[in-house]
């Protein structure tokens, strides 16, 4: 019998991350569910097809959480083949008026949990092993007041590319998913869904500047994770797959 492999999912709770951790436990993996929301997990944990899942609770920034991890993995697993960090953060940031210990939490979670998060699971990592950091279009895109978001997706994307160089020779490939509009939680600013606006509809649905003239679902994302996860991906690493529908094509 072929032995089921293990990945972890951050982000796990909701949007993509749920997403991913959904269809990598269909396909036959082990997941473990990373995300803040304890219970939450715990529900979706049980909801999953059957396998030896995980729940590890908490904010992957936290070095006491990673280090809780890395001891779960450690004992329940014992190894590790794939990391697919989904968790993200955003916040509406001036980048010359905002006080800077509230401009640099998205980059503080994302970047220093990101790097903590790949130190963990490459430490579990034989030949084969595969890293994928979920990030965004807006790693390549500006927008006011969206530079702490912005700069801490494209940090992501250069910290993909060092990584690949830096772990081919133990086999371990590295790459990003650079999403653009998706219908999650995170689409939701202040109560409003960008995607349900005359603005969105506007410009996106009616308009040119979105091809396929509609935002995506975390399950399209969740399947070029597990591609990338997988056998037909051998040959990719320190890449950025943009998965946008076209958006970043259009004048």
């Amino acid at each position: 019998m072929t032995e089921r492999k293990k990945v972890l999912v951050t982000g796990a709770s909701s949007g993509i991350g749920l997403a991913t951790a959904r269809r990598f436990a269909a396909e036959g993996w082990d997941v473990a569910l990373n995300a803040r929301r304890g219970d939450l997990l715990k529900t979706i944990c049980a909801e999953l097809p059957a396998g030896e899942h995980l729940v590890c609770e908490g904010d992957y920034s936290d070095a006491a959480v990673l280090d809780a991890i890395d001891d779960v993995i450690a004992r329940r697993w014992g190894r590790l083949d794939a990391l697919i960090n989904c968790a993200g953060v955003w916040a509406v940031v001036h980048s010359t008026d905002t006080p800077m210990h509230e401009w640099r939490k998205c980059f503080d979670i994302m970047v220093n949990g990101g790097l903590g998060i790949t130190r963990v699971a490459v430490r579990h990592m034989g030949r084969g092993g595969r890293i994928v950091h979920v990030t965004s279009i807006h790693g390549e895109r500006a927008e006011a007041r969206a530079s702490a978001y912005s700069m801490a997706k494209a940090a992501l994307n250069q910290l993909c590319r060092v990584l690949a160089v830096e772990l081919a020779n133990r086999g371990i490939l590295v790459n990003a998913i650079a999403p653009g509009f998706v219908d999650t939680p995170m689409s939701i600013v202040d109560g409003v869904n960008e995607l349900e606006t005359e603005w969105f509809r506007r410009n996106y649905v009616e308009g040119h500047h979105l091809p396929l003239r509609r935002a995506g679902r975390p399950e399209e994302i969740a399947g070029v994770a597990l591609f990338l996860a997988g056998p037909d991906a051998t040959y990719i690493t320190g890449q950025v797959i943009t998965v946008d529908g076209g958006l970043t094509i259009t004048f």
